[in-house]
């Protein structure tokens, strides 16, 4: 090859990588936040009214379950240009999509606690610490999500009735997407909801019987004009909360939350 045809060859390719480099970044910065209509649909198809999942169904339509995710991971939030209900419904359905796609590509498992490295070190090596989550250029794992793009930069308290973990006691998976424009009484009706449902929480004038999530978030949910959990709950119920009322956390049962998993209702 002549040096002449060395150059045209290298500038060519250069060019190309330029080019594919700078539609990468086109869409990485996009300022149209991406469409939750496919994650809708599979939700609606695949979750309950209870919130119980069928994994299985998810397995079967892992080409679409893939499509939405992939739209996710090209599409990241832009701080500057989207709303702060564009990023939260964009962050909530992400942690939730992912899960299902863990749960999915693990199927069948009895937890999802059973996901993971053979050798665990706590807090190191669980199953939410696994980087296998791509948004924009961040690779992720669902604590990630979970307390820096959900907890840290929103501080709002009923993220925790929205992001569901595939476990029995957490809140019910909603059958439908979170989207900006319902966000906030999505949010209100999954926190009112959580503390309703008495396999999770337990409320009487007197005594709560709560899940371990107040407990292990207290600083999330007592904060600014809220000074006890007491006070929190009593806002999402329409049961008369006594401010002295007796708390006792429940035992967090970390069963799946399938529809076929055994003592699921």
């Amino acid at each position: 090859m002549t040096y002449l045809g060395y150059f045209l060859f290298l500038f060519t390719a250069v060019s190309s990588t330029s080019c594919a480099f700078s539609g990468s970044e086109k869409t990485i910065r996009s300022a149209v936040p991406p469409s939750h209509v496919i994650w809708d649909n599979l939700l609606e198809k695949h979750v309950d009214d209870e919130g119980f999942v069928n994994y299985m169904g998810f397995v079967q339509d892992s080409l679409l379950l893939n499509q939405y995710l992939e739209t996710l991971s090209l599409n990241p939030p832009s701080t500057n240009k989207w709303t702060r209900q564009e990023q939260m419904a964009f962050w909530i359905n992400a942690y939730n999509a992912f899960t299902v796609k863990l749960v999915a590509d693990n199927y069948p498992v009895q937890s999802i606690k059973d996901i993971g490295p053979m050798i665990r070190i706590p807090f190191v090596s669980t199953v939410w610490d696994i980087k296998f989550i791509r948004v924009g250029r961040e690779k992720l794992n669902l604590n990630n999500i979970e307390h820096s793009k959900l907890r840290k930069a929103f501080g709002d308290p009923r993220i925790h009735a929205a992001v569901v973990c595939a476990s029995y006691s957490c809140p019910r998976l909603l059958n439908a997407a979170y989207t900006a424009d319902h966000l906030d009484a999505q949010l209100d009706m999954m926190m009112r909801d959580f503390l309703a449902d008495e396999r999770k929480n337990r409320l009487s004038t007197s005594k709560l019987q709560l899940s371990k999530i107040f407990s292990w978030y207290n600083r999330d949910f007592v904060q600014e004009d809220i000074n006890t959990i007491q006070q929190y709950v009593s806002q999402y119920t329409d049961v008369p909360i006594d401010p002295d009322a007796e708390i006792e956390w429940l035992e967090y049962n970390w069963s799946l939350n399938g529809i076929a998993a055994p003592g699921n209702k």
